[in-house]
């Protein structure tokens, strides 16, 4: 016990650092898919595609078909996306995190939403088609 008091600092650190650790686990991001499941989705479906990247990263190359609303402004442009809620939707970033906090936003909101797992890197990585027009 004599070691737990004169050491308290040090297991408030950890402490402190394991529940940091724990945060983003337990929040709800909502539902991913493989880039094989989101061609799927998008063919079968007729899932529709938002891409939450900066205008420079969607520029660089994206999604073919992919509407781009970056996540700074998706809140305040949630009504531009003009689909029906029950639709499939796509969203996508570089890497999948961005996507997943767009996501749990959108199913807040009503839409049908699933992200990207991996993103557009985890898109290129399986040799699927990039537009960059």
């Amino acid at each position: 016990m004599k070691f737990i008091i004169d050491n308290i600092y040090l297991f408030v650190l950890i402490l402190g650092s394991g529940i940091s650790l724990l945060i983003p686990v337990l929040q709800k991001r909502g539902k991913k898919v493989t880039p094989m499941q989101a061609v799927l989705l998008i063919n079968k479906d007729q899932a529709s595609i938002v891409d939450v990247r900066d205008v420079a990263e969607f520029s660089a190359g994206h999604l073919r078909n992919a509407k781009n609303i970056p996540l700074a402004e998706l809140r305040k442009r949630i009504n531009q996306l003009g689909i029906d809620k029950t639709r499939p939707l796509v969203v996508v970033c570089q890497t999948g995190v961005r996507s997943a906090r767009a996501t749990a936003l959108l199913l807040k909101a009503g839409f049908n939403a699933v992200s990207l797992d991996g993103g557009v890197a985890a898109w290129e990585t399986a040799n699927l088609p990039i537009s960059k027009d």
